[in-house]
Formats: structure tokens, C-alpha cells, sequence
């Protein structure tokens, strides 16, 4: 009997390997792989050929000043970001004041708002002609002194009050997961106060905090309209200004090459930072932690700083761009066009990311060979990468597309058929495809890896292809993965401005390129209602996050 129980598994697995082995789906998932990663194949690949005119140019005029306001906007972002992200973090993990149970959510709701929309509305009321300047100048007289807004300073203040949700999210479920015999152990030892946190649960929680700093700064890189509006030159700046200004396709990739090695470092030094040193949590039983209630006026700072956060980050924003909304006379005509253009955009992509996840994350599920593996890795670095880079990147391929489809028609019909993917809507698309495919592709993947394999050795006895299995029974059990993934793409590109502003057809505006021609403008009562519109999207994706996370306290 159980003899032939097992030569009947061994049987269906061999049927199973052998039914994966032929089956075409890790080949087409590799292609699709191979298609996406190769924007950032370009741009990898002009290292190896620099244009020496170039660079000396970049050299001459300002590739120092790039260099030095990258760096120290890295290292007061980092600095803005570790601060408020980890002490907030150990603050809702480890105490309990008044409004704690609202508060550990409401920390999260800045990741809803764009940095190019925080960093709008902050100018429009702490500039000089802004409401703030303008009261103190009415109350205490005009030689009031008011920090500038628009300043390096300005942009650091800006990008750690949207991004350091990040750290907070990671180090707060480091705090929770830390054993309470941990910490027990350490007290029993003489450590009290903050020494427990920094000997003990600072370090345990040193991965988590350092996989959330390096995103912050990912963005921080990558972000294009808050440094345009604050009038801050960075790496996202210099190539949008030498595409528009100087025409020159190769200066723009030579710096994209130095952002991309940027964002590359950042990955190394969080990977390097984390293999240094280890600390490893080795109680089985994973006690947690009993928050320690604070009284009087301990409970209310407690309550006082987490609710300033939430109101300087999230409330005073969203007043403020609600209150510009309803002060405006009419409702811009031009609005609805641009929510079409915008929605149109992000539905084309949020399918053509979801079919293309279901492909490679498939194909990855029938063969974990390293070359279908290394493709999947590459095509997903994409999300890693500012969209300045993804846009210079995506632009050699359609060009050469373009130039052989037209010599094509020459030599065999003797006619032209000129730039027919540049500049379009399907070059915008790709771009959008190579920037967020890592978004579904990761949501999928995770979707199929709660399907049991008996599932595909059931279907295999019934003589069902592979591709029947994923139609009839995969895609429906991941229906909502395949949601939440279109609905993530969807809100990521509603919200993308630096490829958008350099892809994009001409006359073609979005939400976001409506946001950066006003507020460069200044207008910025009239960019709130589009501002908005890309806030109130952005809040899906965070509210889904909650309620994941409600599910399960610990994470």
C-alpha cells in the first residue's frame, strides 16, 4: 500500500518536472523580463563609452555643485528621516498615552502625499508673500526676521516629513517583534532608560531601520518637483534642463549614469551597513512587549508630539489645499481632460503591469533557473530608479525602433513614416512599465506563493496544460493580489512627474504635469484642486496598508 502511494508521487512529480521543463511560459517570462530591464541596460551600458566633450563640459559648469547638493541632501534627509522615523517608531511601541491607537496609523498617512505637492503648499505659506510671513510682518513689524523657505534646508525639512513613514513603518514592527525577555534580561544587567535602547533594541532593529532609510533616500533621489520648485539643483533638475534647454540626449544620459550610481551606492551601503555586524533575536516564545503607561504631563508631550507630526505632515497640507480648492471661482474646464489623460494613462499601465507580473512571476513558479531568476532581478531594479533615469533610458531603444521601422519603409515603399513611438503614448507606457512592473510583479508573486503545488499536480492529472492551470485555477484564487496591484500601479503613476514630464506627447498633460507648470508659475491656488486629486488617490494605497496591518498588530 504505501509502496505504491510513493511510486505513484514520484510519479506525478515526474510528470510534474517534466510538463515545467517543456513548457514555454519561462521563456516568454524571461523575454518579458529581457524587454523590461532594457531602458536600464542603456544606461548602464553608456558608462562604458563616455563622451569625453561632456563630461568636461559637466565638469566645467557644474557637476561639483550636482555633487555637493546630492550628497548633503542624502545626509539631511538620512539624518531627518532616521530622527523622526525611529523615535516615533519606539515611541507608539513602547508607551501608551492618550490617542496611541489612533496615532500609529495616522503616522503612516504622509506617504499619501507626493513631495512636489507638500513642498508646493509649504512655499505657498511660509514664503515671503505667503500668509504666514504676511501676519508676523502685521504683528511684530516689517524687519521680522523668517527663515527661507526655499532653501536647502526647506527641501530637507520637506522630504523627511513625506518620507520618513518608511523608517517608522519598518522600525515600529522591529520594536513589536523584540522579545520582552530581551529587554528583561538587559534590565536585570543594570541597563535602564535609553540605555536599553541604544545597547538592546536599537541594534536589533538596525536592519529594519536601514531598509527604510534607504528607500527614504531612493525618493529622496529620485524626486524631481520639490528641488524644481524650491529651486534646489540636484541630479533630477540638471537632466531635465539639459533635455529641454540644451537638446543634448547624450549629456542627459551621461548624468543619469551618475544618479543611477548614486542610487546603486545607497544600495550597497544599506547592504554593506547591514553585513557588518548581526544581532539576532533567539527567544522561540517572542513575548512581546506590554507598552509602559505614561501619566501626566509625560502621557500628554507623548500625545502633543505625535499629534504635531500628524498635523504639520498631513492635516496643515490637506487644509491647505482643501481651502485653495473652494477659494477658487469656477472649476478649471481644463481639470476633467487632465483626470482622463491621467486615468487613461494609469489604467493603460496598471493592465499592462498586471498581464506582464502574471507572466513573469508564472514563469518564475514553473522554473527557478538563474537566468529566468537574473532577468526578474534586473526588471525589477526599475522601481529602484528615478524615473529621469528610466525616462534618457527608454528613449535610445524607441529612437532605434523608430530610425529601422522608417529606413524599412523607405528602401521597400518608398515613404516615411517618421517618429511613431518617440514622444507618444506607448514610449510614456513603457516607461511606465519599466519603472512599476516591480509593484505588481512583487504583489503577484506573493499572491501565487499561497497556491499550493498540489494544485498544479491536480490539474497535470487532468491532463491540463500550464496554461489552462493559471487561467482556470491560479487567476482566480489571486483575483485580489491582481487588484491591489493594478490599484498600486494605477496611484504610482498618477503621481509620477520626472518621466511623464519627459515622455510625454506633446499637448499631453496629466494631473501631475498640470501640478509642476503651475506651481513653477507659482500659481498655487490654482494647482490645489489637481494637487488634490493625486492626494486623495495616494490615500487608497495607505488605507489598504492599514488595514492589513490592523489585521495583524505585529507587522
Amino acid at each position: 500500500m504505501d509502496a505504491s502511494r510513493t511510486s505513484e508521487l514520484q510519479y506525478q512529480t515526474g510528470l510534474l518536472r517534466a510538463w515545467r521543463r517543456h513548457d514555454p511560459w519561462p521563456i516568454a517570462s524571461g523575454a518579458v523580463c529581457l524587454v523590461v530591464a532594457t531602458p536600464i541596460l542603456v544606461v548602464v551600458s553608456s558608462l562604458a563609452t563616455p563622451t569625453v566633450d561632456v563630461w568636461a563640459h559637466l565638469w566645467q559648469t557644474q557637476l561639483a555643485e550636482l555633487f555637493w547638493n546630492t550628497l548633503r541632501l542624502i545626509a539631511g534627509v538620512g539624518l531627518g528621516v532616521l530622527l523622526l522615523g525611529t523615535g516615533l517608531a519606539w515611541l507608539v511601541a513602547r508607551y501608551d498615552f492618550p490617542g496611541r491607537a489612533i496615532f500609529q496609523w495616522l503616522l503612516i498617512l504622509p506617504l499619501a502625499i507626493p513631495t512636489y505637492v507638500i513642498g508646493f503648499v509649504f512655499r505657498g505659506i511660509f514664503d515671503y508673500t505667503g500668509p504666514v510671513q504676511t501676519w508676523l510682518r502685521s504683528v511684530v513689524g516689517a524687519k521680522i526676521w523668517f527663515p527661507e523657505i526655499a532653501s536647502f534646508g526647506g527641501v530637507t525639512l520637506v522630504m523627511s516629513l513625506v518620507l520618513y513613514p518608511y523608517v517608522y513603518l519598518l522600525a515600529r514592527t522591529a520594536f513589536l517583534e523584540q522579545s520582552a525577555s530581551t529587554l528583561e534580561a538587559a534590565r536585570a544587567l543594570g541597563a535602564r532608560g535609553l540605555k536599553v535602547f541604544w545597547r538592546v533594541a536599537l541594534p536589533l532593529a538596525r536592519p529594519s531601520i536601514a531598509a527604510g532609510t534607504a528607500l527614504a533616500l531612493m525618493e529622496a533621489l529620485a524626486d524631481f518637483g520639490t528641488v524644481a520648485i524650491y529651486g534646489y539643483s540636484s541630479f533630477t533638475v540638471a537632466i531635465y534642463r539639459v533635455w529641454f534647454g540644451m537638446f543634448d540626449r547624450h549629456a542627459a544620459t551621461e548624468l543619469a549614469t551618475l544618479l543611477l550610481l548614486f542610487t546603486f551606492g545607497l544600495y550597497w551601503l544599506e547592504r554593506a551597513g547591514r553585513g557588518r555586524r548581526r544581532f539576532y533575536q533567539t527567544d522561540g516564545t517572542a513575548r512581546p512587549v506590554a507598552p509602559q503607561k505614561l501619566h501626566g504631563w509625560r502621557a500628554w508631550v507623548a500625545s502633543g508630539m505625535t499629534g504635531f507630526v500628524v498635523g504639520i505632515a498631513f492635516v496643515l497640507p490637506l487644509a491647505q489645499l482643501a481651502f485653495w480648492c473652494f477659494s477658487q471661482a469656477e472649476l478649471d474646464r481644463k481639470y476633467l481632460e487632465l483626470l482622463l489623460n491621467t486615468l487613461l494613462l494609469g489604467v493603460a499601465t496598471a493592465g499592462l503591469a498586471v498581464c506582464a507580473a502574471v507572466v513573469v512571476a508564472y514563469g518564475l513558479r514553473l522554473s527557478r533557473s538563474r537566468m529566468v531568476t537574473a532577468c526578474a532581478g534586473i526588471a525589477s531594479m526599475g522601481y529602484a530608479l528615478p524615473g529621469s533615469v528610466i525616462a534618457v533610458g527608454v528613449l535610445a531603444p524607441l529612437v532605434f525602433l523608430d530610425h529601422s521601422l522608417d529606413a524599412l519603409l523607405q528602401s521597400t515603399l518608398n515613404i516615411s513614416s517618421g517618429l511613431l513611438l518617440t514622444g507618444s503614448m506607448v514610449g510614456l507606457v513603457f516607461a511606465y512599465l519599466v519603472r512599476f512592473l516591480a509593484v505588481s510583479c512583487q504583489t503577484v508573486e506573493a499572491s501565487l506563493a499561497k497556491i499550493t503545488p498540489s494544485m498544479d499536480m491536480a490539474g497535470r492529472s487532468l491532463r491540463a496544460t500550464t496554461s489552462e492551470v493559471l487561467w482556470r485555477i491560479h487567476v482566480p484564487l489571486i483575483r485580489p493580489g491582481l487588484s491591489a496591484a493594478a490599484i498600486l500601479v494605477l496611484v504610482d503613476v498618477m503621481k509620477e512627474m520626472p518621466a511623464t514630464l519627459l515622455l510625454r506627447p506633446f499637448g499631453y498633460d496629466t494631473l501631475a504635469v498640470q501640478v509642476w507648470q503651475l506651481t513653477s508659475e507659482s500659481f498655487w491656488e490654482a494647482a490645489a484642486l489637481p494637487a488634490l486629486t493625486i492626494v486623495a488617490a495616494g490615500i487608497l494605497p495607505v488605507l489598504l496598508l492599514v488595514r492589513n496591518r490592523a489585521r495583524f498588530p505585529g507587522g
